[in-house]
């Protein structure tokens, strides 16, 4: 191995230099070259959106800023991981390749296979670590919380504060959209990218926007100022979990500190902090499922629900109520006004997205398959682990999960009673009074033409009727579970996946 050889840092899903122990460990063992690949079948995946590569374009600025400030450099390449590695190995001597795991869809699980199989060939070194709290090969979920936490709770790893870099390795420019086959991004009011912005997002909401957190979350209106908004960071690891973590513990630490002195913090302070940090672990408990059992990308968590929704979702009419869903026209305007927002700024509230999936699943009775890919595009903040178990616990196909059917005329008068939200994202309903706005459609004639919103015309009317369309969703569910193939699947799936807590059976319309 020659004494210039170079050690490869391929970042990913991490860009940052903060808490980043590949690129610490590799700058330690001697002259390091960050590597970001373009890689074309992540870009044109479907579950890919040109807001995702603004996004990963803006971190990529900043983190090229950052490593020459310690004198190293980033370089950009484009083409399929492997090929891009041996181009890059012919080049310049490479020592080793240091990167961190991950647990992504089936794509990365495959193009990681390549890249190893490209390692051993050359004899070159791959060093993986885990930026979460994701086990790999893990027997079972005894003891998981415990190694959650000692993750979290080990040191965070210093970044380095000089980097020697070779000058003479070419590199691409950061590539637009158009460079890559790619409409440009519609999404004007996405969150920006970069490590700069999720350690202000990070501060402002432990000292300012979340003391009503655990209030504020489930309205789309207030979680849009009060939920941590870390998502996107944490996603695209602009910012590592760990940081937030220690980050959350530190300020309850403070508050707790501050009230035995009697400096009386607001009393809202500790549930928020205290829902947001379960929040945290629930993040790697539902990547945890993906890691365990990657076939849930595609397939049903219980097989007992294989063929539920297969059939009808090849349909004609099924194919009809996905447009409708996904382009706002459903005839519910909580439902419409969340996919527009989702779709305008890539960011919605956990209870609304539960809304969106549970209505495309048990009032449309589509399978979560489609939609799910659909909303992935769409989420700025897609994590492939979190996005599909939570998906599938939403839609009915666990077995093991509460079956949580809303109802989105209640969501209306919980959540938005005097429809701010959903007039900012429905101006055709901006003149319809409060009190019609959950059910519009019910409007009297003369009521619909005062407020010039005439149903069938300005705004649909219903595309399913709510009462029959969870009563007939309810009534198919109920049949699968009580088989013998759904219980002895409901065992093994909670055997596998559970997180050790009694499970809450309870069915209910939120």
């Amino acid at each position: 191995m020659s004494r210039n050889a170079v050690n490869i840092v391929w970042f990913k899903r991490d860009l940052r230099v903060e808490d980043h122990e590949p690129l610490a460990r590799a700058a330690a063992d001697g002259p390091v070259l960050g590597l970001f690949i373009y890689e074309p079948e992540l870009i044109h995946a479907p579950e890919f959106d040109s807001s995702h590569l603004v996004f990963i374009n803006q971190s990529l600025a900043e983190l090229e800023t950052a490593l020459g400030a310690r004198g190293g450099r980033l370089i950009l390449r484009h083409g399929e991981a492997a090929e891009v590695l041996d181009r890059l190995a012919c080049e310049i001597p490479v020592k080793a390749l240091w990167s961190h795991a991950e647990t992504g869809g089936m794509v990365t699980y495959r193009r990681d296979l390549r890249v190893a199989s490209w390692a051993s060939r050359r004899g070159i070194r791959w060093h993986e670590f885990r930026q979460d709290g994701v086990i790999r090969r893990l027997k079972n979920r005894d003891g998981w919380a415990a190694r959650w936490r000692h993750r979290m709770s080990a040191p965070s790893i210093v970044p380095p504060e000089r980097i020697i870099s070779p000058a003479f390795v070419c590199s691409l420019p950061i590539l637009p959209c158009e460079r890559l086959g790619l409409e440009r991004s519609k999404k004007t009011d996405a969150q920006p990218g970069g490590s700069t912005h999720a350690q202000e997002t990070l501060q402002t909401f432990l000292h300012r926007r979340g003391v009503n957190y655990r209030a504020a979350m489930s309205s789309p209106l207030t979680a849009w100022e009060e939920c941590s908004r870390l998502s996107p960071y944490l996603a695209w690891g602009c910012i590592s979990l760990r940081t937030v973590y220690q980050a959350t513990v530190s300020r309850s630490a403070e508050l707790r500190s501050d009230e035995r002195v009697g400096n009386a913090p607001d009393k809202r302070w500790f549930g928020s902090l205290s829902s947001f940090g379960a929040r945290l672990r629930w993040h790697c408990h539902f990547m945890q499922k993906l890691e365990d059992e990657p076939r849930i990308e595609f397939e049903n968590v219980s097989r007992a629900f294989d063929g539920l929704r297969e059939k009808f979702s090849r349909t004609e009419h099924a194919a009809e109520r996905f447009s409708a869903w996904r382009e706002g026209r459903t005839g519910y305007p909580m439902v419409d006004a969340c996919m527009r927002a989702v779709c305008a700024t890539g960011w919605l509230n956990f209870r609304m997205r539960a809304m969106l999936a549970s209505f495309a699943a048990y009032h449309l009775w589509l399978h979560w398959r489609e939609p799910a890919i659909y909303l992935a595009r769409h989420f700025l903040d897609f994590e492939p682990g979190i996005h599909f178990s939570q998906f599938q616990m939403q839609s009915g196909t666990t077995g093991i999960n509460t079956i949580r059917i809303y109802s989105p005329a209640k969501q209306v008068s919980d959540q938005d009673p005097c429809g701010l939200f959903i007039r900012r994202w429905l101006p055709e309903l901006a003149n319809v009074p409060d009190s019609w706005l959950a059910e519009p459609h019910r409007m009297p004639p003369e009521i619909q033409k005062r407020s010039g919103c005439v149903i069938g015309k300005d705004y649909p009317a219903p595309i399913v009727e709510h009462t029959s369309a969870v009563a007939a969703a309810r009534h198919r569910l109920t049949l699968v579970r009580r088989e013998p193939l759904a219980k002895e699947e409901s065992r093994r799936v909670l055997n596998k996946h559970g997180s050790r807590k009694r499970p809450d059976r309870r069915r209910r319309i939120g």
